[in-house]
């Protein structure tokens, strides 16, 4: 197909490259240019200046920016130059608000929208075995589908617009309680005397498992904060996490807690650090 791609940061650079590989014909824009024309060196694909550029003739536009208002900047200046009935794809986390809008814009145009927020990080993108959560029309997803699944494991639609960005707020609402927990479970266990190693050896095979303790513990007691999603973007994330809670009654006691302890993070200078620096307002790193 014709693709284009637009957000070429630590995430869209391998989404966009395994479109590439997979044969489609893939067009790229990044607001810093030299980013474009490194994966267009890199993949073989063309990077052009501007979304519009980018977006000419496309059949599928996929970005994967930063915040809401790049998305509607992004989405605005390209809709009218994609192919006429061509699906709009945002991997970006977004408000569900901001996907729904997207969706009423393509829709009054003659295209559709996907809202796709992604779970992963960095390695799932370069390893092409994210996570991506849809929300849109069943016949739009059905199109986008087949796309999708060249960067993700698992692919599925949750319902409508903003459905998509419901259940990434889900998600992040519990990794931000595993982590936090995580961090305060190695913090006792030095305290307690104990040998980590041996602690997270045990209780890692039993109901304590997760994907944070198998890759996060030892890095962790490390002091080594540099594996992808940092602080800033997981704030950016629980904001709009609490302000959805706020709108529709739900208590998130923890995630609110958790969310001050990453901007306590942020003042200590950990804004770009990896979401398991949370450890560090307990073991501030030597």
């Amino acid at each position: 197909m014709k693709l284009a791609f637009a957000g070429l940061g630590v995430m869209g650079f391998p989404m966009a490259g395994h479109l590439a590989a997979a044969g489609h014909e893939v067009a790229v824009f990044n607001r810093s240019p030299e980013k474009a024309t490194r994966w267009a060196e890199r993949h073989g694909g063309r990077a052009f200046a501007t979304a519009a550029e980018a977006a000419d003739g496309a059949e599928m536009l996929l970005l994967c920016v930063g915040r809401d208002d790049d998305v509607r900047a992004v989405v605005t200046e390209a809709l009218p130059r994609l192919a006429s009935g061509a699906v709009v794809i945002d991997h970006t986390t977004t408000s569900a608000s901001l996907a729904r809008e997207m969706a009423e814009l393509c829709a009054a145009s003659g295209r559709a929208f996907i809202d796709a927020p992604v779970s992963g990080g960095q390695a799932g993108a370069e390893a092409g075995q994210l996570t991506v959560m849809c929300g849109g029309s069943t016949e739009a997803f059905a199109r986008a589908e087949p796309v999708i699944s060249t960067f993700a494991k698992a692919v599925r639609l949750m319902g409508p617009a903003g459905c998509g960005q419901l259940t990434k707020m889900v998600n992040q609402i519990c990794i931000a309680g595993l982590v936090q927990g995580l961090a305060e479970g190695l913090h006792f266990a030095r305290r307690a005397g104990l040998d980590p190693e041996a602690v997270f050896e045990a209780i890692s095979k039993g109901a304590a498992q997760s994907w944070q303790m198998d890759n996060r513990w030892k890095t962790m007691g490390q002091g080594r904060f540099d594996f992808g999603f940092a602080v800033d973007w997981m704030r950016k994330d629980l904001g709009l996490v609490l302000d959805e809670a706020g709108a529709n009654g739900a208590r998130l006691d923890v995630t609110a807690l958790v969310d001050g302890f990453y901007a306590e993070v942020q003042q200590m200078g950990g804004g770009r650090w990896d979401t398991s620096s949370l450890v560090a307002r307990l073991e501030p790193p030597r």
